[in-house]
Parts: C-alpha cells; structure tokens; sequence
C-alpha cells in the first residue's frame, strides 16, 4: 500500500496509550488499530483533524505516501519544485497557475475535458 500511516510514531513520541488517544478523538480502539496497522480504507477529514489537534501534528507526520517502487515523495520533491515554477505564468501581474499535462490524467480524463472542451462537458456529463 502506497500510503504509510504513522501513528503508532506520534503515539510513542508522546507516550500516548491507544485506548488514551481513541478516547481522545472519538474512536473505538479496535478502530484506532485499523487506522495504525494500515488497514483503513479511508479517513475522514474530521478524524483527520481529531487526531492532528491531540497529537498537535500535521497530517503529513500521520501519513506518508510511498511511490510504488519504495521510494518516498521527499525524493522527487527538488524535481517537482521545477515543475511548478514553470507551471505558473503571470497575467496582468496576477499569477495564474497553468494545468500540468498529467493533471487531466490524474483525474481520468483528458487536457481537452479538464479544460471544458469536451463536448461531454458541454452537455452536462459528469466526470
């Protein structure tokens, strides 16, 4: 799974029990555990929160995202700094981000659909 949750870090860092932090934020233990061992499916924004405002965290020291070749973001994070400074072109002395040509991809369609070209746009259809 590409995404490593951390919990179990933040909890020893503050030498927080998980039956103590679950109370905490709202959760059962054994829901705790899902969450800890990596095997949620999903996380609410709310829970999210919870879990941050206890541990006086950030969402990115709970959860990490790992390329599938095991290689972590902070890797390509000098390259991507790159990308985005090409991708921002100023009007009128207004920034205005570009759409990045895999950003269409990222959400399954194509340049032409994101940028409302495409006639299913036209028309109505979802995306």
């Amino acid at each position: 799974m590409p995404i490593i949750v951390r919990i179990d870090v933040e909890l020893a860092r503050r030498k927080m029990s998980v039956g103590e932090f679950a109370e905490r934020i709202g959760l059962t233990p054994a829901n705790v555990a899902v969450l800890k061992n990596g095997r949620a499916k999903a996380v609410r924004f709310s829970t999210l929160e919870a879990m941050c405002r206890v541990l006086d965290c950030q969402p990115g020291d709970l959860l990490e995202w790992i390329d599938d070749d095991g290689s972590p973001a902070g890797e390509r994070a000098h390259q991507g700094d790159a990308v985005q400074a090409d991708a921002v072109q100023t009007y009128g002395g207004e920034a205005t981000p570009t759409p990045h040509p895999d950003s269409a991809r990222a959400y399954g369609g194509s340049a032409e659909s994101q940028s409302g070209d495409s006639s299913a746009s036209r028309a109505g259809g979802s995306v």
